[in-house]
C-alpha cells in the first residue's frame, strides 16, 4: 500500500487502508455507505477516534462527504488499491492497560 504517491497510487497508511477497505465492502454489501457508528464497531474504537480518521482521510483526499448528510461517505481512491480488509479481531488494538 504505501507506494509513491501519484493520483493512481495514493500513500495509504496500513489504518487508513483498513478504514477504506471497510468503506468500499460495507458499501457494496449493504448498499449505502456506513455511519461512523458502523466503523466504530468494527474497529472498536470510540467514536472521536473515528471521525478523527474520517476527517484525515477527508482531508488527504481520499473520501468525500456531503455536509449534514448522514452516511455520504464516499471513496475517491480506486478499490483495486485497497488492502483486503480484515475481521475485527485481526485489528491491532493498542491498550491503556499496562501488562505487570
Amino acid at each position: 500500500m504505501n507506494q509513491n504517491k501519484t493520483a493512481a497510487n495514493p500513500i495509504v497508511s496500513d489504518k487508513q487502508g483498513q478504514y477504506l477497505a471497510f468503506i468500499h465492502a460495507y458499501t457494496i454489501v449493504l448498499g449505502r455507505p456506513p455511519a461512523e457508528a458502523d466503523l466504530q464497531r468494527h474497529f472498536c474504537v470510540t467514536p472521536p477516534s473515528v471521525h478523527q480518521m474520517i476527517l484525515a482521510l477527508e482531508r488527504a483526499g481520499f473520501i468525500t462527504r456531503t455536509p449534514g448528510t448522514a452516511r455520504s461517505i464516499r471513496l475517491l481512491v480506486d478499490p483495486g488499491i485497497l488492502p483486503t480488509l480484515r475481521s475485527a479481531n485481526e485489528q491491532t488494538v493498542k491498550s491503556t492497560v499496562q501488562s505487570h
